[in-house]
């Protein structure tokens, strides 16, 4: 009499790693790494603006700034190419210099001075900054903050974190901090830009501003408020997967 054949035995699914503060702290790191791309990705950023700013200030002359900032970019793009290492932030330079040389056209085409031209250069990045910064503030309010959706993508669950209370929190603060960079600098540019294009302020002066708050402090709050993410992950040691340990309770007597 044969015996019957053994059941398959299933193959369990391989387990994923636990995350911890550590593991979201790497993560913020590669964030921050992928943000800037070091020296040279911060260079890269700046050029455009920079090269429109100068020129603009000497000569007032807008497309001879704007084609020296796209041809000095193009120049960067084909190092990048030669050199095949990534073009990230390269073809972002060139996409805010496009995205600004339309503000120019639509407000030349509306009849705007070539004052009002130059501003209108600087006015995309104020509007994308305020837009993001109402966005990822709103996910908080909503208490979906951002950071939990970068910590579901280190879990394989891109909701699970919800269900912790304490991650929640943790996100949350998290997410101001990425956002309070932008948010500072719509408080500072907007009012500049305002002053300008109404001519409280002259026009020259605030290009010069806007480029200098753009580039001066822009990137310093970036990084100061990545480096508080981090501070705050070292400090906070709050538990990344699963609920917080339930208080035990002392055997009766």
């Amino acid at each position: 009499m044969s015996s019957p054949p053994p059941e398959p035995v299933e193959e369990a699914e391989p387990s994923r790693p636990p995350v911890s503060v550590d593991t979201v702290e790497a993560l913020v790191r590669q964030q921050l790494s992928d943000a800037f791309g070091g020296v040279r990705g911060f260079a890269e950023a700046a050029v455009p603006t920079l090269l429109f700013t100068v020129l603009w200030l000497s000569t007032r002359d807008l497309q001879l700034g704007l084609v020296v900032s796209v041809a000095a970019t193009v120049v960067l793009l084909v190092a990048r190419l030669v050199q095949r290492s990534t073009v990230q932030y390269v073809m972002n330079a060139l996409v805010g210099i496009g995205v600004g040389w339309l503000f120019v056209h639509l407000s030349a085409r509306s009849g705007g001075s070539v004052d009002d031209q130059a501003l209108a250069y600087f006015l995309p990045g104020i509007l994308y900054s305020a837009g993001y910064t109402v966005v990822v503030g709103l996910s908080c309010v909503v208490r979906w903050p951002l950071m939990g959706f970068l910590i579901g993508t280190v879990t394989g669950d891109l909701t699970a974190w919800r269900t912790n209370d304490q991650v929640v929190r943790l996100c949350t603060r998290l997410t101001w901090l990425l956002v309070l960079p932008g948010a500072v600098g719509v408080l500072l540019q907007a009012p500049v830009w305002v002053a300008g294009h109404t001519g409280a302020l002259g026009a020259g002066t605030a290009v010069a501003l806007l480029a200098g708050l753009r580039l001066g402090l822009g990137w310093p709050l970036r990084i100061a408020s990545f480096a508080a993410m981090i501070w705050l992950l070292s400090r906070d040691r709050t538990p990344l997967e699963g609920d917080a340990p339930a208080p035990t309770t002392p055997p009766a007597t």
